[in-house]
């Protein structure tokens, strides 16, 4: 063979082979190449959310509830048995010497309960599924049996021991304020037999019978003489607004009003649009530590009572702008994830699960009410839910709730309080937060436009 046609015939295989690697290291260089402002819309990019971003739909929102409410209907039973034979108990005129609850996760006094049963029964309102209200009347309904049961047997002094001692003697706020708002809900129900007499008991000591300064505040002797704790906003304000409209007594809107104001005039911080947890009347100083949670009862406070506040009530229009001052003040410090932290304005302390929810329920709340700005708001609540149910575990669970808090005077005391998935704050307010969440859906529309949530605008 000729030399020429040597060299032609190792071409012919070279060659092929030779473009075929250029071919494949230009590949390589174009995939390698960064995206440049002339090579990629990089306004396009998506971004890497620890959170999902934009609007669930209906059914997802759903979903969540829905799990939670498997998990507290099994763990929480309806059931009082004889401590002794651990027989179920059916016959509620006479109770054995040992009756006891049937032991679950949560109790079904507290008043973190009273903030599920309202939850379930707001669940049901927005989804139509019975189950949910169904879980309230139960509990509700069992509570009463036992509370005419020992109503009957005559005088059932303090010192007595009962299975819901705090139903028929409340001490503290804490007992009566939230469970009997969920009540009156109830019984505004008309579908179960009444609970008018603990209702009545509940809002005799909120209105009568609870501690108050001269001028008339609501107020506690711990952990110092006349403190006001924000937290005692929600459990009394509910409470008082559901009996004025369940009475038609103008006195409970007054008192409801009443509280809001002064509470705001001596703990509300203008500037930052945030509450001090405590405030203690002999303290010439105001140490302001702006608690996560009883920041939350302050806010669900404002728009439980002008949920049924009369609009004509003459102090609709200054509780309408302590509200909407005080959610312009926690918006401005949500998280990017879309929680708020354990001390709002301290980016430094954790993630908080429970005042996220009960922000999220107010904020979506006080937009279907029309009381805020639907379109600044409503991402903020939309990222809320969805920074929530990463918290919703597989069983149903709440996580990343901070654990019954007192009042303290230092940043430790708040930066280390524990969490726990059986901290019972966390539940109701997902519920109510999810059920109030897929209101805002059914009546707004929301897009992502230029790669942000938006509502669309009507």
């Amino acid at each position: 063979m000729k030399k020429m046609d040597r060299l032609t015939l190792m071409a012919s295989f070279v060659l092929p082979f030779l473009l075929g690697a250029c071919t494949n290291q230009t590949e390589q260089t174009q995939k390698t190449e960064p995206a440049t402002d002339t090579t990629t819309p990089l306004h396009l990019l998506q971004p890497d959310y620890p959170t999902p971003y934009g609007a669930p739909t209906i059914d997802e929102v759903t979903k969540v509830i829905d799990r939670v409410y498997t998990y507290l209907d099994e763990s929480t039973p309806a059931k009082v048995i004889d401590g002794e034979t651990k027989e179920e108990v059916s016959d509620f005129t006479s109770l054995p010497e040992e009756a006891v609850f049937v032991q679950g996760d949560f109790r079904l006094t507290s008043y973190e309960w009273g903030v599920t049963y309202a939850g379930m029964l707001l669940a049901t309102e927005m989804t139509g599924d019975s189950r949910y209200a169904d879980y309230t009347k139960e509990r509700l309904g069992l509570i009463n049996k036992l509370a005419n049961y020992y109503w009957s047997l005559g005088d059932v002094d303090a010192e007595t021991h009962s299975l819901i001692h705090s139903v028929l003697h409340p001490g503290a706020l804490d007992d009566a304020g939230a469970i009997c708002a969920a009540m009156i809900k109830t019984e505004r129900l008309e579908t179960m037999e009444s609970l008018r007499p603990m209702i009545d008991n509940f809002a005799e000591y909120i209105h009568n019978k609870q501690f108050r300064l001269p001028d008339g505040t609501l107020a506690r002797n711990r952990p110092q003489p006349n403190t006001l704790w924000l937290d005692d906003l929600f459990m009394s304000v509910p409470a008082l607004a559901q009996m004025g409209k369940l009475t038609g007594d103008s006195k409970y809107y007054d008192d409801a009003v009443k509280q809001v104001l002064q509470f705001s005039e001596r703990m509300f911080n203008a500037e930052k649009g945030l509450y001090m947890h405590g405030w203690v009347q002999h303290m010439d100083i105001h140490p302001q530590f702006h608690w996560a949670r009883a920041n939350g009862w302050a806010v669900m406070t404002l728009v439980e009572l002008l949920d049924v506040l009369p609009e004509n009530h003459e102090g609709f229009d200054a509780v309408l702008e302590q509200l909407q001052a005080h959610i312009k003040g926690l918006s401005k410090y949500q998280h990017g994830t879309g929680f708020w932290h354990q001390l709002i304005d301290r980016n430094d302390t954790y993630l908080e699960t429970s005042a996220t929810a009960i922000y999220t329920y107010s904020i979506a709340k006080a937009i279907n009410r029309g009381w805020i700005d639907k379109y600044a708001y409503a991402p903020v609540a939309m990222l809320g839910w969805n920074a929530v149910t990463t918290m919703v575990n597989d069983k149903g669970q709440v996580e990343g709730t901070c654990v019954g808090t007192g009042m303290g005077f230092d940043p430790a005391f708040y930066y280390y309080r524990p969490i726990n998935v059986y901290a019972a704050h966390g539940y109701g307010p997902v519920l109510l937060a999810g059920a109030e969440v897929i209101n805002l859906l059914k009546s707004h529309a929301f897009e992502i436009n230029d790669s942000s949530l938006q509502m669309i605008k009507e």
